[in-house]
Parts: structure tokens; C-alpha cells; sequence
């Protein structure tokens, strides 16, 4: 099957007698758009793509720079040949090539919207395949045609009729509302991250309002277009109700909470908390659960339902700054005034312990072989860890008490034997 029998079949309008002029016409206009597209991507590439970088927040995607270039070349080549396309009759060799042309440059564009957008290359392959194929039709006048063709294959479901082009057409606004969604929640998710009159859980807050609100608004959007009548969902709202209400309570319930907290910042990113054995720092805030990162990086999910109901230790709510205590105890014969200074000069020389509040030692009882102390020290970055700062102040401690002589003693016990077994004898 040659070309023309290819458009014959598709039911597009057949090339008239090629003519020369037509033709030069046709590849004027094709080369004059790419040649705007290709000054238009030099001169004006570099700041579009630091402004896309700014708004989405993706400065360190590899070749970031070279998508934009082509974005806007192929975006401006195609404007150009779908201005252009006026020049040229309609039914000839001439619009043929100019539409391949128009189509193919039209597909490159849409390749590289949906790739900033962030989709994956196999969506973005598909997004432009149907581009190419609607624009270069579009561009020979065969639209018409085409839909009517997709029109015809339908078939009835009770009262409603369901055809080939309904869902072609329920397709194309599903992905062209997916991509701008995605890329207008990326571009607003990036834009309340930075404002530095929020805080980080309030940050975090108002971007899932706001993914909420550019998912809900895209939704109505794509209803709107398809032109679908949402009265007969009616019927299932009584149902959906009752699933709602006994199904998905604990869902709801940790959704409100997961809010709340947001709301009263009570518990944000960063927090270090403890709840019942769980020990770290906050990392997310989710819609069903709390991530919390240990120091061994185990990730729990905490329901934000019970941070609710349940005691949660923040020892980061109001102030960063803890309070450690690392116990120590030195011999009864031992010099407590020097082995104490020694415990504040191994507090001190830690990097993570604060100068102020300035560490102290307390005597807190004279155990059965030993005096025992405490050395309370302050850290500002319990995120950190705290075993690694007992760690550090423990270990100078042990080269300072060898050096001055201070002792370390071992258990030590009393044994009274009050008989002996009388020797058997033989």
C-alpha cells in the first residue's frame, strides 16, 4: 500500500498534481519555522530554563537545559508552520509534507512538555504519538473525517451511548489534565516551600491543601469538558456514605489528624520524638501516618491517630536543647574532687555539648563499690543521636582517669561463711 492509498483510507482528502511552487512553498515555511525555532531556543533557552528551574525545583536534573532548548524550539517551529500553513493549498504534495512536518515538530513538543512536567518516557512517548497523529491530520483537513470514522464504533450500555471516540477523547483529557496538574502542583509545592514566613509544618500543610485543591479543581475541569452527568452517581451516595462510615473511619480519622497536627505544629519535620519504643526524628508527615527515622535508619510509620490519643515525648516541640546524663563511678579511695573536674573537662571537650548551659557534675549516691556521679551536659541537635555524645565523653574520660590516677573499680562483695562442712573420715 503506497501513500496515497494510505490517505485514501484514512478517509483524508487526496494530494492534487504536485506542483513545484506549492512545494518550495511548503519547504520555505518549514525551514523558516525551524529557523525561528532554533534562534528563538538560543537566545531565550537560558533564562526560560532558570525560570522553569526555579518554579519546579529541579536544578539538578541532567540535561534539564537541553529538554527546555528543544521545548521551545519545536514549540516555536510548529506556531511558525501552523501560521505558515495558510501559504500553502489545501490537497496537494505541498500541505502533505508540511503537515508531516507540522506533526512531527508538534509530537517533539509534547515529548518534552510532559518530560519537565516529570512524566516517565514511555507517557511521554505516548502523549506525542497522539499529538502527531491529531496535528498532522488537523493540518490536512481530516479531522473531521477521522472523528467521524472513531465516532461510528459505538455501542449502547442501558441508556447511554458509548463510542470509540468518547473514549479517545475521555483519554486525552485524563493525560493532558494529568501533565498540567502535576506541573502546576510542582510549581506551587516549590513556590510555598520557599516562603520562609512558614514554618516547615505549616509549609508542609498548605501544599497538601494545595495538591488537594489543583487535583479536586482538575477533576471538575476534565467532568466539565467530557460533559458527564454526574447525577447518576446519585443513586451510590447512600453507599458510599455507610462505606464511608464504617469502612474508612480509621482512614478519615487518621487524615484529621494527620491536619491537626499540621495545623497546631505540635509535631513537624525535623521534631525528634518518642513514642512508646519508637525513638527518632520526624521525617514526613503523611495522610495516613508519621514517618519516623531511628538512628539505626529504620523507618517507622506512626498513625497520625496515635499521636493523637496516644503520650508523645517531642524533645524538639519549643527548644532543640537536651539535656544528657552519662553516669560514672570512680573508687572510694579515689581524689573526687580532681576525678570531677576531669568528667566537666571531658563534657567540655566533646564538640556537640553547649559551652552554655556550662556541664556540672552531681554526686548522686555511694553505691556498694563505687561513688556514682552524674555528668549533665547540653546538645542542641538531638536529631544527632545522644549515645555518640556519651560515647565521646566517655572514652576522654577513660584516658584522663588512667593518666591521674583516679580508679574505676569492679564490683566488689562480702562473703561471710559462717560454717565449713566437717571432713569426712575415712
Amino acid at each position: 500500500m503506497n501513500l496515497l492509498s494510505s490517505v485514501r483510507a484514512l478517509g483524508l482528502p487526496l494530494p492534487a498534481a504536485p506542483q513545484l511552487t506549492d512545494i518550495v512553498a511548503a519547504v520555505v515555511v518549514i525551514v523558516v519555522g525551524v529557523g525561528i525555532g532554533w534562534l528563538a531556543a538560543r537566545t531565550g533557552a537560558h533564562p526560560l530554563t532558570r525560570l522553569l528551574q526555579r518554579a519546579t525545583g529541579r536544578p539538578g536534573v541532567e540535561d534539564f537545559g537541553d529538554r527546555v532548548r528543544r521545548l521551545l524550539r519545536s514549540g516555536i517551529a510548529a506556531l511558525v508552520m501552523i501560521i505558515g500553513g495558510a501559504a500553502v493549498p489545501d490537497g496537494g504534495y505541498a500541505a502533505l509534507l508540511l503537515a508531516a512536518a507540522t506533526g512531527f515538530t508538534l509530537a517533539v513538543f509534547a515529548y518534552q512538555v510532559a518530560r519537565v512536567a516529570g512524566l516517565r518516557s514511555g507517557s511521554a512517548a505516548g502523549v506525542s504519538a497522539v499529538v502527531l497523529i491529531a496535528g498532522a491530520a488537523s493540518m490536512l483537513g481530516g479531522l473531521h473525517s477521522l472523528t467521524a470514522s472513531l465516532d461510528g464504533f459505538a455501542f449502547k450500555v442501558g441508556t447511554h451511548r458509548l463510542s470509540l471516540l468518547g473514549l479517545v477523547n475521555f483519554a486525552l483529557v485524563a493525560i493532558v489534565l494529568f501533565v498540567l496538574a502535576r506541573f502546576l502542583n510542582r510549581i506551587v509545592s516549590h513556590s510555598i516551600g520557599r516562603l520562609n514566613g512558614f514554618d516547615s509544618g505549616q509549609r508542609v500543610l498548605l501544599q497538601k491543601l494545595s495538591g488537594i485543591v489543583v487535583v479536586v479543581s482538575a477533576v471538575l475541569l476534565g467532568v466539565d469538558l467530557l460533559g458527564i452527568d454526574l447525577t447518576a452517581l446519585t443513586v451510590f451516595s447512600g453507599a458510599l456514605g455507610l462505606a464511608v462510615g464504617f469502612g474508612l473511619q480509621k482512614t478519615l480519622g487518621n487524615l484529621i489528624a494527620g491536619v491537626i497536627l499540621l495545623m497546631d505544629r505540635s509535631i513537624k519535620p525535623g521534631d525528634v520524638i518518642v513514642v512508646g519504643n519508637t525513638f527518632g526524628s520526624v521525617n514526613k508527615i503523611g495522610v495516613r501516618a508519621v514517618s519516623v527515622v531511628t538512628r539505626d535508619g529504620k523507618e517507622h510509620l506512626i498513625p497520625n491517630e496515635q499521636l493523637m490519643t496516644e503520650p508523645v515525648e517531642n524533645w524538639s516541640y519549643t527548644s532543640p536543647n537536651i539535656r544528657i546524663h552519662v553516669p560514672v563511678g570512680v573508687g572510694y579511695k579515689s581524689d573526687l574532687a580532681l576525678a570531677q573536674r576531669l568528667m566537666i573537662e571531658a563534657a567540655v571537650a566533646s564538640e556537640r555539648v553547649l559551652a552554655t548551659p556550662r556541664p556540672t557534675v552531681w554526686l548522686t549516691a555511694f553505691g556498694e563499690s563505687s561513688v556514682d556521679h552524674e555528668i549533665l551536659a547540653w546538645i542542641s541537635d538531638p536529631e544527632a543521636g545522644v549515645g555518640n555524645v556519651r560515647s565521646a565523653i566517655l572514652n576522654r574520660l577513660w584516658v584522663s582517669f588512667q593518666e591521674n590516677g583516679i580508679e574505676i573499680p569492679f564490683a566488689q562483695r562480702d562473703i561471710n561463711i559462717r560454717s565449713l562442712p566437717t571432713p569426712s573420715k575415712e
